[in-house]
């Protein structure tokens, strides 16, 4: 069931959530897909649920991908970072390290949120000045990102007048 639009959420994904109610899950509406059954089977879904059984830090750059969502909604992010049956999905770090910097075209602020999504999930250094480019919405992602990576359970970011 849809509970929130992109135009609700300002970060560009639907607001899901089972019928009856639960948790609830952001998806990309160019990830969902008809499924064997009356339900839609998300990418983003069999992300979370690979991740699930990932270490910490995959499931903290998993989550953070799927939350800043413009990202993977790129055909060619996914097709370089996710590895898709279909049935399950993965993501294959190290491939995506190694490439997508010279494979994509991505502006400042992609860039340097891909940057720190590889640093969280396949550690290498990242220049910490970075953080200029990322913009407010990306910088709260990013900030999420590391305080779930610390062990902080829901954290409030407050960026300029707003609170996020």
């Amino acid at each position: 069931m849809v509970v929130a639009l992109p135009a609700d959420t300002g970060a560009g994904v639907y607001h899901l959530c089972p019928e009856g109610g639960g948790d609830e899950w952001p998806a990309l509406l160019t990830h969902l897909h008809p499924g064997d059954r009356q339900e839609s089977t998300l990418l983003t879904d069999r992300l979370a649920v690979w991740a699930g059984s990932r270490g910490a830090t995959e499931r903290v750059a998993v989550a953070a991908l799927i939350e800043e969502g413009d990202v993977l909604a790129r055909g060619d992010v996914r097709d370089l970072l996710v590895v898709d049956t279909g049935t399950a999905a993965s993501c294959d770090w190290p491939r995506f390290e190694a490439r997508y910097r010279n494979s994509l075209v991505l502006d400042a602020s992609e860039r340097a949120f891909l940057d720190f999504v590889v640093a969280v999930s396949f550690p290498r250094l990242v220049p910490l000045w970075q953080v200029e480019h990322l913009g407010e919405r990306r910088l709260v992602v990013v900030l999420r990102a590391l305080a779930a990576l610390a062990g902080a359970g829901a954290v409030t970011v407050s960026v300029g007048a707003g609170s996020c």
